[in-house]
């Protein structure tokens, strides 16, 4: 198989400078990417460093012959998102992919935990990846392409106990990925947009113990990411999985349920074990339009009475 490259393509990658972000940066500019690094350099409760891990990143592109250029703009605000997107096009005049993998952590029980902590979780999580996605496909919808990948975690697949606001932004980019990714094909463009559920050991691990873990570095995740956002993947508005080498699909399943025509209180405790058989799933994706699929089921059952 000849060699994926990036050749001519622009990236951004936010949260670049470290951890999954930098392993994604890597390699797209190992493969001809032009990348904008995007890294405040803050800590992983979003307070402010002195380091600079977007620049020392970009200077080791650049002594590698890749191409690159720093942003230190923080994405949890639409003038920070909208100033990273800027700096693609002032620089390349084009963006065509766009990572996101900035990300912050204020651990705590969703019952203690202070609005502040809840709100600037999803300002950098959630936010952050509509702040970022937004100016991106203004440039995208014009030109016909585009490739977004979306940072999602286990835990928004299945919640997370003292990392409740975690999980909520987590579960809420799934959402904006499959919006992004039917908005792309309603339009018949070559926009595509995908989430990836990664696990990797990071300084996001700091007071876990990883001591029995396989090996499990960023860059064992960066060859899904950049195979989403080559040319050549048609894959849009789906989840995958990347851990210790194992590489899968998630989705969103159901039941296939039980219908009639009318219910009453002990019809539902009666019949609930079989409402919740998942022996028989039903799975409808995203794109081209999993939501009327679903009512559609949902509307012949009825019909059958």
């Amino acid at each position: 198989m000849a060699e994926l490259r990036f050749d001519d393509r622009v990236a951004v990658v936010t949260g670049g400078g470290r951890g999954l972000g930098r392993a994604h940066a890597m390699l797209l500019a190992e493969r001809g990417a032009k990348v904008v690094v995007n890294d405040p350099g803050v800590s992983m409760s979003g307070d402010a460093t002195d380091e600079g891990p977007a620049e020392e990143l970009v200077r080791e592109i650049k002594a590698a012959g890749g191409e690159a250029v720093a942003n230190t703009d923080s994405v949890a605000t639409p003038e920070g998102g909208k100033a990273i997107v800027e700096t693609a096009l002032d620089t390349w005049g084009r963006v065509d992919i766009v990572i996101h993998s900035a990300g912050n952590v204020r651990r705590g029980t969703l019952h203690e935990m202070s609005y502040e902590d809840f709100d600037s979780v999803l300002d950098v999580h959630l936010r952050g990846a509509y702040f970022v996605a937004r100016p991106a496909l203004r440039y995208m919808h014009e030109h016909g392409f585009g490739r977004f990948v979306f940072t999602s975690s286990i835990n928004g697949l299945y919640g997370k106990s003292t990392s409740g606001n975690y999980a909520t932004a987590k579960a809420g980019m799934i959402g904006l990925s499959h919006s992004i990714a039917i908005e792309g094909s309603d339009a018949g463009l070559d926009i595509r947009s995908n989430c990836i559920v990664p696990a990797a050991v990071t300084r996001m691990s700091a007071g876990i113990d990883t001591s029995q873990f396989p090996p499990m570095p960023p860059e064992m995740v960066a060859p899904l990411v950049a195979w989403l956002c080559h040319e050549s993947c048609t894959v849009t508005g789906e989840m995958l999985v990347s851990a210790a080498g194992r590489v899968a699909r998630a989705w969103v399943a159901e039941s296939a349920g039980i219908y009639q025509p009318s219910w009453t209180l002990e019809d539902m405790a009666k019949k609930f074990d079989a409402i919740r058989d998942t022996s028989d799933p039903l799975i409808f994706t995203p794109v081209p339009d999993g939501q009327l699929d679903h009512l559609l089921y949902s509307f012949a059952m009825a019909k059958k009475g």
